[in-house]
């Protein structure tokens, strides 16, 4: 329009770092995180990140470096943050669960100058190194996290981080973003197949999906947010970011349980958490002697995988306000928020559950949710039965697949972000997860939903886990197989569950195999299927198989 410009008056680029130049001045003498007996203000918070970024720049580290760090929720770990996109570079957060054969291909594929390690898990970088050593590739400078100066296992890194930032200056000039678009990290999808995928994200996502994440969370200014989301796990959704631009506290907890829950909450007066549907589970089955008091409301953020209604209506039972989103690490993590509606208070608790299990509709960040035909680009009718896959499109989905673009244009074909993940469309328009295209059960020519019998397995009074997968099966092709663990003092068999699941399924959709042994997890609190789809394979004929008709 005539008269209009695009100037740095006007325009700047968008990147979380702002948040924590905010931070310390409106939030400065208030605390920034807390780890044990170690708190920060936000003042310090900055001067600390100002220091890290002074200190990358100083060992050579410039822009659009890659820089991993290997790390459980510690203040180090959120100082990394803010501190490596000032110095220009790229964060690259590792799963904390990763051996060594796994952390040697991420770093030959990001090919990092330095990198950080929490002294807890030297052993699995250092047994990295040994592996790209024999391959002969470069290895990064590597700093090792303490909990003190005076580490012992200090002298089997190159340097110590806390003794870096002292020799460091705060008075680093941030190296801001050129373009808003400029990549502020780097993810690796969570290990749930077998070759992780690096996803890109911008400062402009990063951003957006930080102000998202605040909004769906109903954090007003200065929450106390415990970290029972692993911060390598799409930056701990974003909210390492957006806790700066709120001016909370960061209650870091390096080691998850229900009692360190509970007693955090107290200790702190927490406000806000989040964490996947095992963490919920956790939390509602922590013994008498592990629960404490709730201080107040403390809402609950809950995703990586549907969570089942059953446990909704526990964690509400506690006290506790959940709220439902879904993502993928493409999304930044949260995409999605199943918004709550004044008029579902009325409604019985186990309906009221049923209804929050539901992904809903896409947040603020986002342009658009969908369920598509991936073949016809059509969207399903709204019936809650028509089947098809969850796309995305809008401003916070991934820059790509790094060092992948074949990768990423078949994720982005047809002007959409394709999931994989497969949902109806409900009459509200709200969205709900049937399965992943890959964990679908056909059985006789019909499409069971691995989620739907999770759901009754959950239900049942003495199933504390429950994972379905498809068993091969001579006659029907596959044949849902479960893998069940039990409560602690509680009892059932086999022939039990799949009763159970009878009572409450149609007889092809229940269980005709019942393995009773834990579940395999990553860090993020995702059934690792393929772990179980191998064990069925194996399987031999002496598991337990229902007899009878084949109905």
């Amino acid at each position: 329009m005539e008269g209009s410009v695009r100037c740095p008056a006007n325009y700047v680029p968008l990147s979380p770092i702002s948040f924590l130049e905010r931070a310390a001045l409106v939030y400065g003498d208030r605390t920034s995180v807390v780890h044990g007996s170690v708190a920060y203000t936000w003042r310090e918070t900055r001067g600390r990140c100002l220091r890290l970024a002074s200190a990358l720049a100083r060992l050579g580290v410039s822009r659009g470096d890659v820089v991993p760090v290997l790390a459980p929720n510690i203040p180090a770990m959120y100082e990394l943050h803010f501190g490596v996109p000032m110095a220009g570079a790229i964060l690259c957060t590792l799963n904390t669960r990763h051996d060594s054969a796994m952390v040697s291909v991420l770093l030959k594929h990001c090919e990092p100058e330095v990198m950080f390690v929490d002294h807890q898990l030297l052993d699995v970088v250092q047994g990295a190194f040994k592996l790209l050593s024999a391959e002969k590739v470069k290895l990064p400078l590597l700093v090792m996290i303490s909990e003190s100066t005076g580490c012992s296992s200090a002298a089997s890194a190159n340097m110590e981080y806390e003794s870096l930032l002292v020799t460091a200056s705060p008075q680093f000039e941030i190296k801001w973003p050129a373009d808003e678009c400029d990549p502020i990290s780097l993810n690796y999808t969570s290990g749930t197949t077998s070759r992780p995928k690096g996803v890109v994200y911008s400062h402009r996502g990063a951003y957006l999906n930080s102000i998202a994440t605040i909004l769906l969370n109903d954090m007003t200014a200065m929450p106390v947010y415990l970290w029972t989301v692993p911060m390598f796990h799409c930056n701990g959704w974003c909210l390492t970011w957006g806790m700066a631009a709120q001016g909370g506290t960061n209650i870091c907890v390096r080691n998850i349980s229900a009692k360190a829950i509970f007693d955090n909450i107290a200790q702190h007066r927490v406000t806000h958490m989040g964490g996947a549907p095992t963490v919920l589970n956790m939390i509602v089955n922590a013994s008498i002697a592990d629960q404490k008091r709730l201080p107040g409301r403390i809402n609950v953020m809950t995703g990586a995988a549907p969570p089942p209604p059953k446990v909704l209506f526990k964690m509400e039972e506690l006290g506790f306000h959940v709220t439902h989103s879904y993502g993928l690490t493409e999304t930044y993590g949260p995409g999605t928020v199943c918004t709550w509606k004044p008029e579902w208070n009325s409604l019985p608790a186990e309906e009221r559950a049923r209804l929050k299990s539901r992904q809903g509709l896409q947040h603020l960040g986002l342009d658009e949710v969908d369920v598509k035909d991936p073949v016809t680009m059509k969207s399903v009718p709204a019936d809650a039965k028509t089947i098809g896959e969850v796309m995305f499109r809008g401003n916070t989905i991934m820059c790509g697949y790094y060092k992948d673009m074949s990768a990423t244009k078949e994720a982005m074909a047809g002007g959409w972000f394709r999931s994989g993940d497969l949902g109806v469309r409900h009459a509200d328009g709200y969205i709900q997860l049937k399965d992943r295209s890959k964990d679908i059960i056909i059985s006789g020519g019909e499409n069971i939903s691995t989620i739907e019998v999770e759901s009754v397995l959950f239900s049942h009074p003495a199933v504390l886990e429950a994972a379905v997968v498809g068993r091969p099966d001579e006659h029907w092709g596959e044949t849902p197989c479960a893998f069940v663990k039990l409560k602690e003092g509680s009892s059932a068999n086999a022939e039990d569950i799949i009763k159970f699941c009878r009572a409450r399924l149609p007889h092809y959709m229940a269980p005709r195999t019942v393995v009773f042994e834990d579940l395999p997890k990553t860090s993020t609190g995702k059934l690792q299927k393929f772990v179980l789809r191998q064990k069925v394979k194996a399987m031999e004929k002496s598991l337990f198989k229902i007899s009878g008709s084949k109905l």
